[in-house]
């Protein structure tokens, strides 16, 4: 009896000890509320002011502190005069889709003069990610960090460090970028380039009118600072590179890495990198520098450095070095493939993972660019792109085109029909030498709202293949509501026969945002466990302009906690 008893009490007392554990798991998980204020801003840069596009007035917009397991209410009042949305940029939106952001994908606009309260929580992810407007190009001034603490009482599977500094790379336009890229629309030419690159918000030393606001960070003899590096550019990948410090490589798109160390990193937009900076220098002033990595042969890029200056506190610098000048990194070539690929294929996970080994769906998704021909009795200041056609993008031929009357995810909900159809191509419709000299005949997309559908909780590889129409370039490639293993890379033409002995399933990195080698191929898995209308795109705003992207619709599983929530009472109407 004795017995019994004594077993009674144990189970009561571990079932007191779980409810505890559980209230003080739920006591620490706190709720952030924020107010985004979309509006227009008087902006200097490069000795001109312009009227751009901010949140609460600051550019870049304001950073957003969490730990994993909060949640974010963020209402969003329009006071500008467009259209706009707000994207959670890597955040899983674990049965909320209807906060994810992207424009007529997951929701219509929030109108000028509305507003929208965007509600959702992080689960699972630490690091660093961002928000930006998902809507034309206003992301060029409307973006800000989000970094995931661990849960408190957690730690870093690193050394804590003294500092912590989000380091947002951006472009800059002397003009406003709505009406860039309404031009480009207009004229089916390219978009003018950019006029600057900036280190938060500021273009840097090397530029005119710029040299008094440069961005410095302080870092104290000896201390450890984390470096949150975030792409927040529009259309360009960057190096970005520290003189004369070693940088450690220890998390990538909230999710942790295997710790390497490099001299350069390499983001294209939408990527996030955590790294570790020593100050184990001579005490001085040197540069943080970025410029672009330029891979399409024969494009116009935007050429300038964008610079901010790591200042030692010492009291030999404070007086000696702000009358010296810091000292400029060595950055690489422009189109210094090698030492981009070298940097991405650096990439692990801290431990062996969980890769879908069964497939329930393999893609195979051409991904590039394209020629439209000039539409009849369309006049030719409309068709201003070479030989008097009109730039187009693709993923496996279609040209994708947004609904303007719903959004993706409303109409899937409400059984709209008419909005978009579910026969996205899972293979190209033609075969070809994908990366050599591709024939004209298929220089040409379809345009179209086409998207594929999975079942909840399918096992999905996807095949991305670069292709040379028109001219080959690296694309990064970022997939909405999901994070991904990158399992492979290389350059050429895929070849399931040989190039499946390349397939990393031990450790691969998990990533939201992959950068799709020049000329090149590579193969993500992810399982489909979050119902809803998905986007994945190329994360360079003029590519995604021209169509380069396609959608999976998850659909719901059999439980309700695998099912797509019900869709808020402010939801944006069109």
């Amino acid at each position: 009896m004795e017995v019994f008893k004594s077993i009674a009490n144990t189970s009561s007392s571990f079932f007191v000890i779980c409810i505890l554990l559980l209230f003080a798991n739920a006591a620490s998980e706190k709720t952030h509320y924020h107010d985004f204020v979309i509006q227009a801003t008087p902006v200097k840069r490069l000795c001109k002011t312009s009227n751009a596009i901010t949140v609460n007035g600051q550019y870049p917009g304001p950073t957003l502190e969490v730990n994993n397991g909060d949640t974010l209410v963020v209402n969003v009042v329009n006071n500008a005069r467009y259209n706009v949305t707000i994207h959670w940029h890597g955040v899983r939106q674990m049965r909320t889709a209807w906060a994810d952001g992207p424009e007529f994908i997951t929701q219509c606009p929030i109108r000028p003069g509305k507003s929208y309260t965007y509600r959702f929580t992080i689960q699972g992810q630490e690091g660093t990610l961002w928000w930006h407007a998902h809507s034309s190009w206003l992301r060029a001034t409307v973006y800000g960090a989000l970094i995931i603490h661990p849960k408190e009482g957690g730690n870093y599977p690193f050394p804590k460090p003294k500092r912590e500094t989000p380091i947002l790379l951006g472009e800059w336009w002397n003009t406003n970028p709505i009406d860039v890229v309404r031009r480009a629309t207009r004229t089916g030419a390219a978009p003018n380039v950019s006029d600057a690159y900036t280190i938060n918000g500021q273009p840097g030393d090397l530029y005119k009118c710029s040299r008094q606001d440069t961005t410095i960070v302080h870092m104290d003899s000896g201390e450890t600072n984390l470096l949150r590096v975030i792409n927040a550019g529009l259309n360009q990948q960057l190096f970005f590179t520290v003189a004369n410090h070693k940088l450690t490589v220890v998390g990538a798109d909230a999710n942790y890495v295997k710790p390497f160390t490099t001299s350069v990193l390499m983001l294209g937009p939408g990527q996030t990198t955590d790294v570790l900076i020593k100050a184990d220098q001579t005490p001085s002033r040197y540069y943080m520098a970025a410029r672009a990595y330029a891979s399409a042969q024969g494009a116009p890029f935007d050429n300038t450095t964008t610079t901010a200056i790591l200042e030692y506190n010492t009291a030999s610098c404070s007086s000696n070095c702000t009358t010296t000048n810091p000292i400029l990194p060595s950055l690489p070539a422009y189109n210094d493939t090698t030492t981009a690929t070298a940097f991405t294929t650096k990439f692990r996970s801290p431990r062996k993972v969980e890769v879908p080994t069964e497939i329930d769906e393999n893609l195979f998704i051409t991904v590039g660019l394209g020629l439209e021909n000039c539409p009849t009795g369309v006049p030719s200041s409309n068709c201003q792109g070479p030989n008097g056609t009109r730039f187009a993008a693709s993923m496996n031929n279609v040209s994708f085109v947004l609904p303007s009357n719903f959004s993706l995810l409303q109409a899937h909900h409400q059984g709209i029909p008419g909005v978009f159809s579910t026969d996205f191509p899972a293979v190209p419709p033609v075969k070809f030498n994908y990366t050599g000299n591709v024939s004209r005949s298929l220089w040409q997309p379809i345009r179209g709202t086409k998207l594929y559908k999975l079942k909840y909780g399918a096992r999905v590889q996807v095949v991305l293949q670069g292709t040379g129409i028109f001219t080959a370039e690296n694309h990064p490639i970022h997939l909405h509501g999901y994070d991904f293993y990158i399992i492979a890379e290389g350059f050429g033409n895929f070849n399931p026969k040989t190039d499946t002995s390349k397939f990393n399933l031990v450790d691969p990195p998990l990533r939201n945002t992959a950068s799709l080698p020049v000329n090149g191929w590579t193969v993500i898995r992810f399982v489909a466990d979050n119902p809803g209308v998905w986007i994945m795109h190329c994360h360079l705003d003029v590519h995604i302009t021209w169509g380069l992207a396609m959608a999976f619709l998850v659909e719901n599983g059999v439980s309700e906690l695998e099912s797509l929530e019900a869709p808020p009472v402010d939801f944006p109407v069109c």
